[in-house]
């Protein structure tokens, strides 16, 4: 079974996805994966250099994000383009490494999806498990973790999609208004589900 892990900023996703990693679960991490897919030599690489020019390399020769951030942040066609470019890698390279991770007999496997929902992504897994935080909680912990101000933190929160949204969305939600021991119990109580049912099947 794939599953795939999603929240919103500051609501544990990393949090349960590191847990999850500790039990021996493999997990694709697509963040990890949208680095690795844009290195030299990699295809998408090569279609970004081809289509953006060498003004978007540092002296070696890797990505330089910051001026491929700028480029793409005022121009909404510049950045269809990058998203076209590294999007179809990223989707690409997951499936890959899911397929290896179940062939090789792992029961389960985790895609960490931040954009899960907002790409329309979840043809890509089996159920969808969503790290859910209170609204005020989320806004505190950001604050807390980013040393933003109230204004800061709202606008980062507003600029993705509401997590009321998202739970609508999700197979199983998993509250995290509380401690990382919590979390951690709640994931191990869904994982010992998932195998009970898996024993079933």
């Amino acid at each position: 079974m794939i599953i795939g892990l999603t929240g919103g900023i500051a609501t544990g996703k990393s949090t349960a996805s590191h847990i999850l990693s500790e039990q021996g679960i493999p997990v694709i991490d697509a963040d990890i994966i949208a680095r690795e897919v844009v290195k030299p030599g990699k295809d998408a690489y090569e279609k970004i250099v081809a289509f953006f020019g060498e003004e978007v390399l540092l002296s070696d020769k890797t990505l330089n994000r910051a001026k491929l951030g700028e480029i793409i942040f005022n121009n909404s066609e510049k950045r269809q383009k990058l998203n076209q470019i590294v999007h179809p890698a990223v989707r690409s390279e997951m499936k890959k490494q899911a397929e290896l991770y179940l062939s090789s007999g792992n029961p389960l496997v985790i895609m960490d999806i931040p954009l899960l929902f907002e790409s329309k992504l979840t043809h890509m897994v089996d159920k969808t498990w969503l790290i859910y935080t209170h609204p005020d909680i989320q806004l505190r912990r950001l604050m807390e973790r980013d040393g933003y101000s109230e204004e800061q933190a709202l606008s980062r929160i507003k600029s993705q999609m509401p997590i009321d949204e998202k739970k609508e969305l999700a197979d199983i939600v998993i509250e995290n208004n509380d401690t990382k021991e919590e979390l951690k119990q709640k994931l191990f109580r869904l994982l010992q589900e998932v195998e009970k049912a898996d024993s079933i099947n």
